[in-house]
């Protein structure tokens, strides 16, 4: 992956605490994340207590936002999500196509460590904010 500039603006997909609303809501954070879109992105959703992590790809879908953001907004949601650059961390930063409208932007997308879903339910909707209780369908 090329390396990117520190002025270049990227894409987020969040999908859970991240999310308008959400207790870490992207929009309290500076600099001040751009929204874009509403989006939907294919991916498996798991309840972890007080958040939500995604395992990537699948037929089921994560539904969440896109935002644009600047490289130092980056920073602080790989801190929030506990990246490691040996993969080691709570979560793990992806780069993947995100749909919006007819074309495609590549957005981050924190998926969460693989070791980290063991015995947790997955949350069917696809939606934190629609999570339900223990037998919502």
């Amino acid at each position: 992956m090329m390396p990117h500039s520190p002025c270049e603006t990227r894409h987020v997909f969040v999908y859970g605490t991240l999310r308008r609303g959400g207790r870490n809501d992207i929009a309290r954070f500076a600099p001040a994340p751009r929204f874009v879109a509403d989006a939907r992105i294919h991916g498996t959703l798991y309840d972890l207590g007080s958040y939500p992590g995604a395992v990537l790809g699948g037929s089921s879908f994560l539904v969440g936002e896109v935002y644009a953001i600047a490289p130092a907004l980056e920073v602080q949601l790989d801190l929030l999500e506990e990246v490691r650059p040996d993969g080691s961390g709570e979560y793990i930063r992806r780069e993947v196509p995100v749909r919006i409208g007819d074309h495609d932007i590549a957005c981050l997308v924190y998926e969460i460590h693989p070791d980290r879903i063991a015995g947790r339910a997955v949350i069917a909707s696809g939606n934190w904010f629609d999570r339900g209780g223990p037998f919502h369908e």
